[in-house]
């Protein structure tokens, strides 16, 4: 197992830079504002008093504070890894076990780290790899926010897909 520290010059990898293990800690970390959150919200609908209303939160919510609209946390996990993982990718083949595991406030810093799980030449295009990576959120205290699991297709070195 290989730990990178997501740092590369690099856009992304061909199949054969995938190992099994390797780790990608992506970076630099995100710190959430409210407006890039309320910004989010609007443009996505996703308008509610958990997310937008300050008053609601300090008299309605555990600890009296807004938290950052899930969607949001993931979209940005997901564009952190691609410059370390994806970046080379013919094709998105889906994500699955999308799960918001701990509250994440406006002003906290994200943290974003990758583990390659699987790797597979394509039985149908065997020019191109499918690559299965697992993402986790953190917040700048280590608690795990989010995760999920994801899958791409990238070319194999020296192949046109």
């Amino acid at each position: 197992m290989t730990v990178h520290d997501g740092r590369s010059e690099r856009f992304g990898r061909y199949f054969e830079e995938f190992d099994v293990g390797d780790v990608y800690r992506h970076w630099p970390g995100r710190t959430i504002t409210q407006a890039e959150d309320h910004l989010f919200c609007a443009l996505t609908s996703a308008i509610s008093p958990i997310h937008v209303d300050a008053h609601f939160a300090e008299t309605e919510m555990p600890g009296g504070r807004n938290i950052v609209v899930g969607t949001f946390i993931y979209s940005l996990l997901l564009g952190m890894s691609v410059p370390d993982t994806s970046g080379k990718a013919i094709a998105a083949l889906g994500t699955e076990h999308l799960r918001h595991v701990a509250p994440f406030h406006h002003g906290d810093t994200l943290y974003g780290e990758t583990t390659v799980a699987e790797a597979r030449i394509s039985r149908s295009r065997p020019e191109v790899g499918i690559v299965t990576v697992e993402t986790r959120g953190f917040r700048q205290d280590q608690v795990v926010v989010c995760e999920f699991r994801r899958s791409f297709m990238v070319p194999r070195r020296g192949e046109t897909a």
